[in-house]
């Protein structure tokens, strides 16, 4: 077994640990989700490490890195040919900083997690298993084996906030589970075509490497599915087209853009802290991934050709995002809504089709992961003391709470892409790459930039707004002298999950080159496969 393997399969190892363990000694069961989610993180450090920057690639098999491939299921079926998945697994640099970001999250959801006395054991052996599958669906190079990672994903998260999530946790656990089942459903029609339509040259064989799916050379007719695969009608529309929308809509849901967004702030709200740290650090980002790896890289033609609507949709899901923040009460609702605006900058970026759009859109799902997860994080620590999340119950809350106020100001300060931080390099590439995009005939126009600039000043706006109205000032608490002894100020354990955050924001806001470095070669030869 590689590396990369046991990267993926060590949470799995926890969770029959944890099942395996009495509930008598249920106060063990955090103490081995953070002892192997911490290996795990030294793991993808290791692999970032001694990952070659200069393998970059899309289609080809050696330029990706800790490659396993081994013979997974092999089946004969007569006239229409031969099966073949593989369990086959490798990174590159679009892959591998997800993966990094994916391990530091998991690590601050277990830390937040602390105080999770509601079914200790299940909790926890959901949250490994999540785990699990967040690190496949970032490896997996075979389509069925991503499918396969992609929906374990889904039971752990119904659960997580079905049960352990607020007062109406049964409605958004449904709506997530509905809209995300719809996507999942859809993409696997698309999967089943394109496997009836690309074969193995070396088998013969048909196939879900995703690799040969990339490659127009592996494509054959003989079957009705072969449509996907070249430049036949259905009801007068290409079938390739049909294809990426397909795909496109199924990792829409999960970004998510408008209007596929709903599902989004009723999670956030209703799930337990540790699970919207994770849905907004992690699972975010499977949908901005499954759009590069799997929409732009088997389809680079369409791509190429519907890039001005899906910028479009960035721009919208942007100025949407921003505004219905400013309007929110709820301090976890005008986070999530924020996301929705922070994550359109990762598809206006995406469908300029320019090396510095591309590499910004990349850059900002790292730095909104992590930084989206502090957010998330602090405002648990404010509901943990005194059950309430409603902005204007709170005033002057420096004067009670300074560590904690200190640690908003960067984070909110951080977030809106102030210069130093690493959102505003996020932000300041994918303008660039939508600016410059005009000048490159890629159909992305000027206009669409300044969309998203104003984008960065509404989020200013509800980022400051709410600072000054909860933390300066007189203190006032709706909940009075019981609300002022309970609001006590960060403990080392809140610090200790926090401080990693922003330090990041921090580093990779002066250093931006330790995320580019790596990533670099893959997006140009994403950029060439598109744009040839």
């Amino acid at each position: 077994m590689g590396l990369l393997s046991i990267l993926i399969f060590l949470p799995l190892v926890a969770t029959l640990l944890i099942l395996a363990i009495p509930s008598s000694a249920k106060a063990t069961y955090k103490y081995i989700a953070l002892s192997f989610t911490l290996v795990q993180f030294g793991i993808s450090l290791y692999l970032y490490g001694n990952f070659d920057a200069t393998l970059g690639g899309i289609q080809q098999v050696d330029a990706y890195q800790y490659v396993e491939q081994l013979a997974w299921i092999r089946m004969d079926l007569g006239n229409i040919g031969k099966l073949e998945i593989d369990y086959f697994i490798g990174i590159d640099g679009i892959s591998l900083p997800l993966i990094v970001l994916s391990t530091l999250v998991m690590l601050m959801s277990v830390g937040a997690s602390w105080n999770i006395d509601k079914g200790p054991k299940g909790y926890f052996a959901l949250l490994m298993i999540l785990n699990m599958a967040v690190m496949g669906v970032f490896s997996a190079l075979d389509f069925f084996l991503f499918y396969v990672f992609y929906e374990v994903m889904l039971l752990p998260l119904y659960f997580l906030i079905g049960i352990w999530g607020g007062e109406r946790r049964e409605y958004a656990a449904i709506k997530f589970f509905i809209y995300t089942l719809l996507g999942s459903v859809l993409m696997l029609l698309v999967i089943v075509g394109l496997y009836f339509s690309v074969i193995n040259p070396a088998t013969g064989a048909h196939t879900f490497n995703m690799l040969h799916m990339m490659n127009p050379a592996n494509y054959v007719d003989g079957s009705f599915f072969a449509y996907i695969a070249n430049y036949h009608e259905v009801f007068g529309i290409p079938a390739r087209l049909i294809g990426f929308i397909i795909l496109f809509f199924a990792f829409a849901i999960k970004v998510p853009i408008v209007p596929l967004h709903t599902w989004l702030p009723d999670a956030h709200v209703e799930a337990p802290t540790p699970v919207s740290i994770i849905l907004a650090g992690v699972l975010l980002k499977v949908g901005g991934y499954g759009i590069i790896r799997v929409c732009y890289s088997i389809f680079p033609d369409i791509a190429a050709s519907t890039n001005w609507w899906l910028a479009l949709i960035g721009v919208i899901s942007i100025l949407y995002g921003a505004l219905n923040a400013l309007a929110q009460k709820d301090l976890k609702r005008m986070i999530a809504y924020s996301s929705v605006s922070h994550m359109g900058f990762v598809l206006l970026g995406i469908a300029s089709l320019t090396a510095e759009g591309l590499s910004g859109a990349m850059f900002q799902m790292v730095s909104h992961g992590f930084l989206s997860a502090a957010l998330f994080f602090l405002v648990g620590v404010l509901y943990d003391r005194v059950h309430d999340r409603y902005i204007y119950n709170f005033r002057g809350l420096a004067l009670l709470m300074p560590k904690y106020t200190a640690y908003v100001a960067i984070a909110f300060f951080a977030s809106l892409g102030l210069p130093g931080f690493s959102a505003f390099i996020g932000e300041a590439f994918v303008i660039i790459g939508a600016f410059n995009a005009e000048s490159m005939s890629t159909g992305v126009p000027r206009w669409m930039a300044v969309g998203g600039s104003i984008g960065i000043l509404l989020s200013a706006a509800y980022f400051l707004w709410t600072l000054q109205r909860m933390f300066f000032g007189q203190t006032r608490l709706q909940g009075g002298q019981a609300w002022q002894e309970a609001l006590t100020d960060l403990n080392t354990r809140e610090q200790v999950i926090l401080f990693p955050t922003v330090a990041l924001a921090l580093l990779l806001g002066i250093m931006p080159s330790l995320v580019f470095g790596n990533l670099n070669a893959s997006v140009i030869q994403l950029i060439d496969l598109i744009r040839p």
